[in-house]
């Protein structure tokens, strides 16, 4: 009999979790004569009685497994940890905030069972903000087109779904402490699928996806796959140094010509210095980036401290 495994990172889940763990379990009794399961839980340094509730789930069903880390390692490192600590045949991630609908897992085990390696929550719609979900489409969209390699990111997904042994596998033999997950699933080219959804609000609980996780993801996301940026900031620079070679030989003949009368201003310099100046930050941030990505793959890092672990 094959296993499958739900997996799971939480932070500060505290009104989710008996709803997350009676709806997953649903899912195990249509199926419980065809696999095995077990759903494997992380408490990523909850402030709230998450891992007491965890705690009593596992000692109830011995088929709940708890990771308890020994503080918040953040929204990539913990997910990332859990689907890893899996040894079965198909690991399955979805979100404990129930965004991803527990619903959807029969759909995916289906989509596996056609043979596909990789299967993953896409959002189509979304009942959050029209705003953010149009922006989250876009950033998609742009990460598509600027990725190296020829890699197919998936659109519209943030990772949730099935994967198959195979690919755990691969990402266990990958040697980043700060992995972007939703990349590497799709980097290792098996063959793909996707389950369809529509993405429901947040019942319960506070989400904490702020504005600089947002971000740190975004440019996560980024990084990680395209160096068009860092190719980007020479072509600029090459045609920011040809467009001033040109002005400034144009107000050099302008000023011989009238020079009398030709007073060129304090503005225009302010302005292109403060012009230059910008393009010049937003370049080193970008830089600053990549020197990040760097410097955290040198720094051996582990993905994240593990304070206990129940029912391995």
């Amino acid at each position: 009999m094959k296993k499958i495994s739900i997996v799971s990172s939480c932070y500060n889940e505290e009104l989710n979790i008996d709803e997350l763990y009676e709806r997953v379990t649903a899912q195990f009794e249509k199926y419980k004569r065809k696999y095995e399961f077990d759903y494997i839980l992380a408490d990523n340094g909850s402030k709230d009685n998450t891992a007491g509730k965890l705690k009593a789930l596992a000692k109830k069903d011995k088929r709940i497994k708890v990771i308890l880390n020994s503080r918040n390692f953040g929204h990539v490192k913990s997910p990332y940890n859990v689907v890893i600590s899996s040894d079965a045949d198909a690991v399955i991630l979805i979100a404990s905030d129930l965004q991803d609908p527990p619903e959807l897992i029969p759909e995916l085990i289906e989509k596996w069972e056609e043979g596909n390696k990789v299967v993953l929550l896409q959002k189509i719609s979304s009942n959050e903000n029209k705003i953010m979900f149009g922006i989250r489409k876009l950033y998609y969209k742009f990460i598509s087109k600027i990725s190296d390699n020829g890699v197919e990111l998936a659109q519209n997904c943030t990772g949730s779904g099935l994967i198959d042994k195979c690919v755990v596998d691969f990402l266990k033999k990958i040697d980043d402490p700060y992995p972007y997950y939703r990349g590497l699933v799709c980097e290792v080219g098996f063959k793909r699928d996707y389950v369809k959804f529509n993405q429901p609000l947040r019942k319960k609980g506070i989400t904490a996806n702020n504005l600089y996780m947002l971000y740190d993801m975004a440019m996560t996301g980024i990084v990680k796959n395209s160096k068009i940026p860092l190719r980007f900031m020479a072509i600029l620079g090459f045609i920011m140094s040809i467009i001033t070679f040109f002005l400034s030989i144009f107000y050099l003949v302008w000023k011989l010509v009238n020079w009398d009368t030709f007073s060129m201003g304090i503005a225009p310099i302010i302005m292109s210095v403060m012009f230059i100046g910008s393009v010049q930050l937003f370049c080193l941030g970008i830089l600053g980036e990549y020197i990040s990505a760097i410097y955290t793959r040198i720094d051996k890092k582990p993905l994240v401290v593990e304070k206990e672990r129940i029912n391995f």
